[in-house]
């Protein structure tokens, strides 16, 4: 019953998180934002120590369910692992537990997170691996669906779906999310949760805390026939069946092991009744400790199809070169925002605007910068503030975002349309907050655009609106 109850929980967490990153309408996020902000790091980073205090509160009493109901890229693993245990039972078997392995792997991203090289340690956090498989893989292939669905309903005249445009955002974030997933599928199912218990600081931290966890499984060693079946059937490799002992700082709380023992000798009690307790190393209680401090410190620290008219195809525009990265309204410098944000990419994928891509930059590498290529930030818009789960980007209302610069706009009069003597004055016309206007250039006596710097807020309707190609007649910066 208790690993039926776990499964039910887990399904209705993994369809709920992914449906949230796959959500380009902004509608589920009202429902079920809540999943992404009961995230460990995310929680951390944002500095919402309550929901932090709570997963540690309950991995103490019951282990580290977090790993096996909450986590998303958790239950991706189980998912993996099932399948492998479907071509070959009983695959399974007793490991030693790597602490070496663990803790170097838990330092080095405490160090890279401090240090400020985030898009490193990022590369192996639950949360963001996660988010960028759904956003990345995922999201393509449900757009497409959906597309499918609103040519069906557009053929009878429906308009219960519409439809919206499938492209690639960044090449580099792809290939590492389909790389991090081949990894982990290879894993899973050969080794079942050897990354959430070799590499995954979040299940390293956990896995020190379940130690002490007062309930949790124990083997009663009167009733074991020694049939070797529970560590058989353990995809964390953690149960010795020769000396009937649990490695709880790698047991999951699956239940597995429950279900799978023919006598009856496994069974989910209080901690005082079970017999193979192991005494406590203060050693390692201390780096517990430790390494929370170091943590909590660093959370303080931081917190297409083109036409002219149907008539002829555009010639795709180059991207600028700005000084500095357009980062999303709502964020608290480049500093802050570097700090605390996970590359998720949770905003990337709601954003309704299409302005927001993964960074390539090596600084910032996956982590949401704006480009005008598909639209602009329209002014009522603050849906990425409300989406992010780590406050890297604050929430604002649409009022406070109109005191807000994302950056201002620069005219290039060599590459602008009108400056050659021809009408054009798109991003004048386009400009929300009449910061642009056509004056005349003494020099050709042509008319031109001018950028009153304070009335502008870098929305980047002009950029996305400038007919010039390749290179734009204005842009933001």
């Amino acid at each position: 019953m208790l690993r039926k109850l776990r499964r039910v929980l887990a399904t209705l967490s993994i369809v709920g998180i992914t449906l949230l990153f796959l959500d380009f309408s902004g509608t589920l996020h009202h429902y079920l934002g809540w999943l992404a902000k009961i995230q460990l790091l995310p929680a951390v980073l944002a500095g919402n120590f309550v929901i932090a205090a709570v997963i540690v509160l309950l991995t103490l009493v019951f282990g580290r369910f977090y790993c096996s109901v909450v986590c998303p890229l958790g239950i991706t693993q189980d998912l993996f692992t099932a399948w492998g245990m479907k071509r070959k039972k009983n695959r399974h078997h007793w490991r030693k537990n790597r602490v070496w392995m663990r803790v170097g792997a838990l330092v080095a991203f405490v160090v890279l997170m401090i240090t400020g090289l985030n898009t490193i340690a990022l590369l192996v956090a639950p949360y963001s691996v996660f988010g960028r498989i759904a956003t990345n893989l995922l999201g393509p292939i449900y757009r497409l669906g959906n597309n499918a669905l609103s040519a069906i309903c557009e053929h009878f005249n429906g308009y219960l779906f519409y439809s919206v445009e499938v492209w690639t955002k960044c090449g580099i974030t792809l290939i590492v999310a389909a790389v991090t997933l081949a990894l982990i599928a290879v894993l899973s199912f050969r080794y079942g949760r050897l990354w959430c218990n070799t590499i995954c600081p979040v299940g390293t931290v956990l896995g020190f805390i379940s130690r002490f966890s007062l309930i949790r499984p124990g083997i009663d060693e009167s009733k074991c026939i020694n049939c070797g079946r529970c560590a058989k059937n353990c995809k964390s490799s953690c149960i010795d069946p020769d000396g009937k002992k649990i490695d709880y700082s790698r047991c999951v709380g699956c239940m597995d092991c429950l279900e799978n023992c023919s006598a009856n000798a496994i069974h989910y009690r209080l901690r005082l009744k079970v017999k193979d307790d192991k005494p406590v190393d203060e050693s390692r209680r201390k780096f517990l400790f430790t390494t929370t401090a170091v943590g909590t410190a660093m959370a303080l620290q931081a917190q297409e199809k083109k036409v002219d008219g149907g008539l002829a195809v555009i010639e795709d525009k180059i991207l600028p070169k700005r000084s500095h990265p357009l980062l999303p309204p709502g964020s608290k410098g480049e500093k802050h925002f570097a700090k605390h944000c996970t590359a998720c990419q949770l905003c990337v994928s709601e954003c309704p605007n299409h302005i927001l891509s993964p960074s390539k930059s090596l600084e910032r590498l996956m982590q949401p910068e704006i480009q005008y290529r598909q639209g602009y930030c329209k002014p009522d818009c603050t849906r990425c503030s409300s989406v992010c789960p780590t406050g890297a980007i604050s929430r604002i209302t649409p009022a406070e975002k109109t005191e807000i610069k994302i950056g201002h706009a620069v005219v290039v009069l060599q590459n602008c349309i009108s400056s050659r003597g021809e009408i054009c004055g798109q991003c004048a016309r386009r400009c929300p907050t009449a910061a642009i206007s056509m004056v005349k250039d003494p020099a050709t006596g042509h008319l031109v655009p001018a950028v009153n710097e304070s009335h502008c807020t870098g929305c980047g309707a002009c950029e996305y609106y400038c007919p010039a190609t390749p290179g734009g007649g204005i842009f933001v910066n």
